[in-house]
């Protein structure tokens, strides 16, 4: 499972590193921006990450759904709230969210699997 990880990972930064590396000053700002959105506000940063992960899997998108589940479970968010959140990306998103919320569970039991966390509530 871990192999997962850190393929997603390994591209991630790879492909960051080579989107950063041409020094777009638009791109730079995007990628900025979307660092600060997610930082200590008025709302917590897990309560972010967990509202990035509905938008994500609302969306569709198989790269950002990992990288919020990651940040999750950096955050120490439990298997129950994610779940809940599945089920409130579902509720939104509808059926169509099913085969990335099977790719969600894959992906999150990989984290609890590299890291031996428990995230039982």
């Amino acid at each position: 499972m871990s192999d997962l990880i850190n393929d997603f990972r390994d591209y991630r930064e790879k492909m960051n590193e080579k989107i950063l590396g041409s020094n777009n000053k638009v791109i730079k700002r995007i990628y900025s921006v979307d660092t600060l959105a997610y930082q200590e506000g008025a709302l917590s940063v897990s309560t972010k990450e967990m509202l990035g992960l509905v938008s994500s899997m609302v969306l569709r998108c198989d790269d950002c759904i990992k990288y919020h589940l990651e940040k999750c479970h950096e955050q120490g968010i439990t298997d129950d709230e994610i779940f809940e959140v599945f089920s409130i990306a579902n509720l939104v998103g509808g059926t169509i969210v099913i085969p990335h919320t099977r790719r969600a569970v894959e992906y999150w039991e990989a984290l609890n699997e590299k890291d031996g966390t428990n995230t039982k509530s």
